[in-house]
């Protein structure tokens, strides 16, 4: 099986690595891909958003599955395309990746399914914004209703901040979602879905914001771990059946069926999971972790959710121990990244490049989170150990990286 893969970042280098070892998978191809994906596929130029130019690709180099990564494709409906190429794809319907491209979609879905999730209210315009900044609080959490690639999001007690992240959304142009604040560890699991068959795979949990003990602001993720010590295994089963699963059967129910990998993002509270976002493809830094467990093919996984056979492939199955992984950031990051640099280290074992290109033989830094640096252990001790050490050879002028990815859960700080 030929497998093309769609995307450019950590994410899609993490993908390639574990169908690189699935025995079935012949030939991998990535597009555009970036420095590190060079070194194990053949590398192709696209342009992502569009389906016609994807869906000439996968005829041009004969791909039997297409693996598009990135939300934006998907939410502009290039899987469609592929697919009415006649071509195997994993991915969503554009109609069904509105469960993370328009969020009011997704608290639609969840209330028909009755399905816990925040109290939330949609503000289209900038007169009505007071009022309904006072209906919530004392912590206020202010959203860009469509994509925002993880930094979208504001969650402040400070009702002025609030105000003016909603007001600069507003005064773009984007409706603001406002939600209240749900307590509780967060949780990212993500579900193989096909229609209404869900295959869960192991949680992990993501390091939004860029500091060290959950300081400064949000990002698309700066590190995450596998698995969850402080999370019950019932807590997995039960989030599938009163979750994932009513998710998916309510989307088959509308006619807009769910097809590719279902990323829910919860927060655990006293009274159960409750629903923070839902994402239509895998979860970036959370893939980096996740399949550097996996023990089973993922391309059988994958090429039978788009072929609509998921029912009949056996359960995922997953090696002992614990995966984290460490995103290296540019400099400024999350603000607009300094790119250029030169970076030394970068093509060790474990460390998954994101953004960035090769420049006269060298790797040079490309975008805001350059690379993802990843360790596994027999625990999650010894997998933190191995990303930190890994990392220390790695060079990135004005780079940046938490120190406590995984830190909390080690030190017993996380309980339900």
């Amino acid at each position: 099986m030929r497998v093309l893969v769609i995307g450019s970042g950590a994410r899609e280098h993490a993908l390639l690595l574990a169908l690189q070892r699935d025995p079935g998978v012949t030939g991998l191809i990535c597009a555009p891909g970036n420095a590190g994906t060079a070194a194990i596929a053949e590398q192709r130029a696209v342009d992502v958003a569009s389906g016609e130019a994807v869906a000439e690709l996968a005829k041009d180099v004969a791909a039997d599955l297409v693996v598009i990564g990135p939300e934006v494709p998907l939410v502009l409906g290039v899987a469609d395309a592929v697919r009415a190429a006649g071509i195997a794809c994993f991915g969503p319907s554009a109609d069904a990746a509105r469960i993370e491209g328009s969020k009011a979609f997704a608290k639609d879905v969840m209330a028909a399914a009755d399905v816990r999730t925040a109290h939330s209210e949609i503000v289209d315009n900038p007169a009505k914004l007071d009022a309904a900044l006072d209906r919530f609080g004392p912590t206020w959490v202010v959203k860009d209703d469509g994509l925002a690639a993880g930094k979208g999001v504001v969650v402040t007690p400070d009702r002025a901040a609030a105000r003016a992240h909603a007001a600069d959304l507003l005064e773009n142009g984007h409706p603001v979602l406002l939600e209240s604040f749900l307590d509780g560890p967060e949780v990212s699991l993500f579900s193989i879905v096909d229609g209404e068959t869900v295959v869960p795979l192991i949680p992990a949990q993501d390091h939004k914001r860029v500091g060290d003990g959950d300081s400064g602001p949000n990002t698309g993720g700066m590190g995450a771990y596998t698995p969850l010590p402080w999370l019950p295994d019932e807590t997995v089963d039960e989030i599938v059946e009163k979750v994932v699963r009513p998710v998916a059967t309510e989307m088959a129910r509308r006619g807009v069926p769910f097809s590719g990998l279902l990323y829910a993002g919860l927060a655990i509270g006293a009274d159960g999971p409750a629903v923070v976002e839902f994402n239509c493809r895998f979860g970036d830094p959370e893939t980096q972790a996740v399949l550097a467990l996996l023990e089973s093919p993922l391309g059988e996984l994958l090429n039978a959710a788009a072929k609509g056979t998921l029912a009949q492939v056996s359960a995922p199955r997953w090696k002992d121990g614990a995966a984290v992984t460490v995103v290296l950031a540019a400099e400024n990051y999350p603000g607009p990244p300094r790119t250029g640099d030169t970076i030394t280290g970068a093509d060790a074992e474990g460390v998954l490049h994101a953004g960035t290109k090769r420049v006269d033989g060298q790797v040079v830094s490309a975008g805001g989170r350059v690379l993802s640096v990843v360790g596994t252990g027999a625990d999650l001790v010894a997998a933190r150990d191995q990303a930190y050490e890994r990392l220390s050879h790695v060079d990135l002028p004005g780079g940046h990286f938490r120190t406590d990815i995984g830190l909390a859960a080690v030190e017993g700080r996380i309980t339900l």
